[in-house]
């Protein structure tokens, strides 16, 4: 029945995503969907491929292992938001640029800069692909006994398919519809599990899961103070950092619609994240026996209710499992494989095909090859990383003038380079013990704000760096399009 329900999801996707296909044909269409997606649309759309399968399964398992200190991430990537809609979201839309290396060359004038954000997004983005394929491998386990590399395969084969049919058109119906079903597929059974509960004599949690759940951290992590702000860092300021979360921004008709998008994901982030705290609550009395916490939102239905209704709810959670990882997915390739075309092929409709493909192999082969970690710890791995490159970049070079190129190199470089640096440790080594594995497992702390110091204290030594442009691009960043300015979309001078 699980089955079943998977692939009624890969079908559905491709179906929808092959409507795509009569409505791209441009290369606007391919990159920002022409600027013409409305605020709920998009902001389904973001919901869509923001809730991952960290969202989806690894919230969950976190609050099953560590307790109440893991409501941070929700409240983190859902605050994450409100930063961006104060700092980032409407100067970026009316930038006019499609990507973040764009960006970075329109506002600091420099071809080496935009390379370097290059870089990043790449790598940003399959750092966060990576733990899309692996949960998919784990979850296609669960359910059949297929190998791990199976589930893998499917979702960056289905993926592959509808970016190639029609770009951001072709993902931006797929996502929306993807956070709705997700949506469902987390409040329908947790209904069925609350009343389950219910009739089992709503027991408490055990004396000593009392401590666990309503202390703040009072968990069993070494070092929790630090890792907890840490991650708080992370989720707050890694959010606008994210190459997947700011192309979305690119697709609005304005800058006003940009904001109103974000107020509107605020709203559908925060009814999402109040499901998965209740599955780790629940896991904790029924599934505290589960080698990989990360598996519990799936397997509760079948041991709190049983029989056909149990089977009929894990399908439906299974379901909403391979939509997170389709929608994420999707919106990350279409990010990697636009920065790919632009910055390392020719530009176009076919480097961006070409370039589709290369975006997936690359984390598909990693996700095979890589010890598998919890998928929230992996992912909020990709949000220090973020936080600690472009958002000094983007925050500095919005409101900021006197930032200049050689500055925001070094920032890039220090803040972006340590951070990736953790990240590989982490991935292939650890984890550490003591305050040593600590700092590499939550860097943000202390690699955000050498990003920004870095540039501050380089910028202020090379004055003569800054770009002669500078007051043209803020005037556009900061000038509201009712002034009817000239509002063509810009492009790179090395197109």
């Amino acid at each position: 029945m699980s089955l079943a329900a998977v692939l009624i999801v890969v079908v559905a996707t491709v179906l929808i995503g092959a409507f795509g296909i009569r409505v791209s044909r441009t290369t606007s269409d391919f990159y920002v969907a022409s600027r013409t997606v409305s605020p709920l649309w998009n902001a389904s759309a973001i919901g869509g491929e923001y809730l991952s399968a960290a969202s989806f399964l690894g919230v969950a398992g976190l609050i099953l292992s560590y307790g109440v200190d893991m409501l941070w991430l929700p409240v983190g990537w859902t605050g994450g938001y409100l930063v961006l809609l104060v700092l980032v979201s409407a100067p970026l839309r009316r930038s006019g640029a499609y990507t973040l290396p764009d960006f970075a060359e329109a506002r600091l004038e420099s071809m080496m800069v935009r390379r370097t954000a290059s870089v990043l997004v790449v790598l940003i983005g399959w750092l966060y692909l990576m733990p899309q394929f692996q949960s998919a491998g784990l979850v296609l386990r669960t359910i059949t006994g297929a190998p791990v590399w199976a589930g893998g395969l499917l979702v960056a084969g289905v993926v592959v398919i509808n970016v190639l049919s029609g770009g951001m058109r072709s993902i931006t119906f797929v996502q929306a519809f993807q956070y709705w079903l997700k949506l469902t597929a987390l409040a329908v059974p947790v209904v069925f599990l609350l009343l389950a509960w219910r009739a089992d004599g709503a027991p408490p949690l055990s004396p000593e899961d009392t401590g666990l759940w309503l202390t703040p951290l009072g968990g069993p992590r070494e070092y929790g103070v630090y890792s907890t702000y840490s991650l708080i860092l992370a989720t707050f300021l890694g959010t606008m950092g994210l190459p997947h979360v700011l192309v979305r921004f690119y697709t609005n008709p304005d800058g006003r619609a940009a904001r109103r998008t974000t107020l509107v994901v605020l709203s559908l982030l925060g009814a999402f994240y109040l499901l998965p705290a209740v599955y780790g609550w629940l896991g904790r009395l029924y599934a505290t026996d589960l080698v990989r916490t990360d598996t519990v939102v799936l397997t509760l239905p079948s041991r709190m209710i049983g029989g056909t209704l149990g089977d009929l709810l894990t399908a439906l959670v299974t379901a909403g499992a391979f939509a997170a990882f389709l929608s994420t997915s999707s919106g990350l390739t279409v990010s990697v494989a636009g920065v790919i075309a632009q910055d390392l092929l020719k530009g176009g409709v076919r480097s961006f095909r070409i370039a589709t493909l290369m975006a997936v192999a690359v984390p598909l082969a990693l996700a095979l090859w890589a010890r598998a970690l919890p998928v929230a710890d992996v992912v909020g791995l990709a949000f220090a990383v973020a936080a600690s490159s472009f958002c000094p970049l983007l925050v500095l070079g919005i409101w900021w003038r006197r930032l200049s190129t050689t500055g925001a190199l070094a920032g890039l470089f220090a803040g972006g380079g340590l951070a990736c640096l953790a990240v590989l440790v982490t991935i292939t080594g650890g984890p550490y013990d003591g305050m040593l594995g600590a700092l590499l497992a939550q860097p943000a702390a202390w690699t955000v704000p050498i990003a920004f110091l870095v540039m501050v204290v380089v910028s202020f030594v090379t004055q003569h760096r800054v770009p002669r442009g500078v007051a043209r691009i803020m005037v556009r960043l900061h000038t509201p399009e009712n002034l009817d300015l000239d509002r063509g979309d810009w492009r790179p001078r090395s197109s």
